[in-house]
């Protein structure tokens, strides 16, 4: 059995089910913007088409389009055309939830953001093409560090933008906990995977560069906008923005793990009018 092409099948499945889905909730915006809900029904389009790519014979000998084969190993530069474009919508729609009540977007630090995302993209494909072991790393070290800028941007800069109003505050801090933990997953699987020291083999590569992306865009999308839609309208909430409603609240819980066992005591310890 084509364990590669099952996996990728199944994600343009996925995609084209989320993609439906945003449209269809778009009917209702709630009054969130529709630029928002195209945004997040675009995402699972264009990353399905992308995936496509990788399933269809293109030619004789029967290679996809979406793959490349130099040197005896194969790229999939089809994953690389999906995130070059729909990495940096993510970011756009995390940077809108964060400025939701903002009249006038920071368009600075939203295109600062993107633009970061892109060098990351693109310096994992130039390490994914090369064949020299130590530029092939140096390059996948460029993307590591421009991906920890834009990792800073988000629980820095951009998390400010939520200052003054702390149930959005609460709700982007579960919610860029959670694109944190998807995004982590992307550099993870590249360097213990079949472009880096091939610890698995490329059924599993393909299946988590199958599985993590479905969360990081469908899921993520969502969380995003039916969490959005039940900021203001607690009393009509759906099934769906009930269950974003309280896996926010688990998510914002998980930082709490992450701090050091004496700061845990010294936060429990300031009185609550403090």
């Amino acid at each position: 059995m084509d364990w590669q092409s099952l996996w990728h099948w199944l994600y343009i499945g996925g995609m084209s089910i989320g993609a439906i889905y945003f449209a269809l909730l778009g009917r209702n915006p709630k009054g969130l913007p529709r630029l928002e809900y195209f945004v997040a029904t675009f995402i699972p389009i264009w990353s399905g088409l992308m995936y496509l790519l990788m399933v269809v014979p293109t030619s004789g000998d029967g290679l996809e389009m979406g793959k490349i084969a130099i040197a005896g190993q194969t790229t999939h530069f089809a994953r690389y055309a999906d995130w070059i474009v729909t990495t940096p919508l993510l970011l756009l729609s995390l940077s809108w939830t964060a400025m939701h009540h903002h009249k006038s977007k920071d368009w600075t630090l939203i295109f600062s953001l993107m633009a970061t995302q892109v060098i990351v993209i693109v310096t994992g494909l130039i390490a994914d093409l090369s064949t020299v072991p130590w530029v092939r790393y140096l390059w996948y070290t460029i993307g590591c560090v421009a991906f920890l800028i834009v990792l800073w941007g988000i629980w820095r800069p951009l998390k400010e933008k939520t200052r003054g109003d702390a149930e959005l505050s609460r709700f982007y801090n579960g919610l860029t906990t959670f694109f944190t933990i998807t995004w982590f997953c992307y550099p993870l699987i590249w360097i213990l995977g079949s472009s880096g020291l091939r610890l698995f083999d490329q059924n599993v590569n393909t299946f988590l560069f199958c599985l993590i992306p479905f969360f990081s865009k469908v899921v993520f999308s969502f969380l995003d906008l039916n969490g959005l839609r039940s900021l203001k309208h607690h009393e009509e909430e759906s099934a769906e923005e009930r269950f974003v409603s309280n896996t926010m609240r688990f998510m914002n819980m998980i930082p709490l793990f992450w701090q050091p066992k004496r700061s845990r005591r010294r936060s429990r310890a300031i009185p609550r009018g403090l």
